[in-house]
């Protein structure tokens, strides 16, 4: 079973397209705990998580999740984390909550997506979105051939500075950046509401038919890139800058014979 979570969509394209690669199951973490529904998950086949990095780790809130719901039948777990550049020694961090857990780690698979942190940094234009993307795609199919036989994934060796940057800087910056006080919205918002749907942490309220965001953020930029209108700052680093959210993975369609070559054959 794959169970992933996404903020802007590219750990939800990887995890859909490694579900239609691997014939699994795929589950919404992320609805799942913006809805609060279910404690508990079941499958005889590996468990494969899905999700981005923040700061060379998985998102607290997904690592809250795991650790909070029970995963029964099958012990086996693989992880895919999708990122901008690195992801430091999060494989580390990955075999502990293994452990944890009670599950046989199996190795963290590392997949290059475009960058969407636009709180800190500039998302690629839609050319070079599409690019990157694309070559995604035999890293998710080398990842998909190693589960399909069982076989572990092949994590590269971890440095220091892996671990300087998953250890040290990651508790800094979910203690001085991860803030929703910087989001603001300008008079260009419609009022339609899908921030406040789109946020896992249930952190947006519509006041007056505009959203003011609580203190539960976790900077998942699904709001900011979301929004129909881009009506949505992050105090002035977004302003006149590309919002970005990766497009809905569409499985290929089943090649249809040529009726005349059936009647050939």
């Amino acid at each position: 079973m794959i169970v992933y979570f996404s903020g802007t969509g590219n750990s939800r394209y990887c995890a859909e397209r490694l579900a239609d690669s691997l014939r699994e199951e795929i589950v919404d973490a992320g609805a799942r705990i913006r809805g609060g529904a279910g404690t508990e998950l079941s499958s005889e086949r590996p468990w494969i998580f899905v999700t981005p990095t923040y700061a060379w780790r998985i998102p607290r809130i997904f690592s809250e999740f795991i650790r909070s719901y029970r995963f029964s039948g099958s012990c086996e777990a693989y992880f895919v984390m999708t990122c901008g550049t690195d992801i430091g020694s999060a494989a580390a961090c990955n075999e502990a909550l293994c452990k944890e857990k009670g599950f046989r780690y199996r190795g963290t698979a590392r997949i290059l997506m475009p960058e969407n942190y636009i709180a800190m940094y500039e998302a690629p234009e839609r050319a070079e979105a599409e690019r990157i993307i694309e070559a995604t795609v035999p890293e998710l199919e080398r990842a998909a051939a190693c589960i399909s036989r069982e076989a572990s994934l092949q994590t590269r060796k971890i440095s220091g500075a892996d671990r300087f940057k998953t250890r040290v800087v990651n508790p800094v910056f979910y203690r001085l950046f991860v803030k929703s006080r910087p989001f603001a919205v300008s008079g260009r918002c419609i009022g339609c509401g899908k921030c406040e749907n789109s946020c896992v942490m249930n952190n947006i309220r519509l006041r007056d038919g505009k959203p003011v965001w609580g203190d539960r953020c976790t900077h998942c930029m699904a709001c900011i890139c979301g929004c129909p209108v881009s009506a949505i700052e992050y105090g002035r680093h977004s302003v006149g800058r590309p919002r970005y959210q990766c497009p809905e993975y569409r499985a290929p369609k089943p090649e249809t014979m040529d009726p005349d070559a059936q009647n050939r054959g």
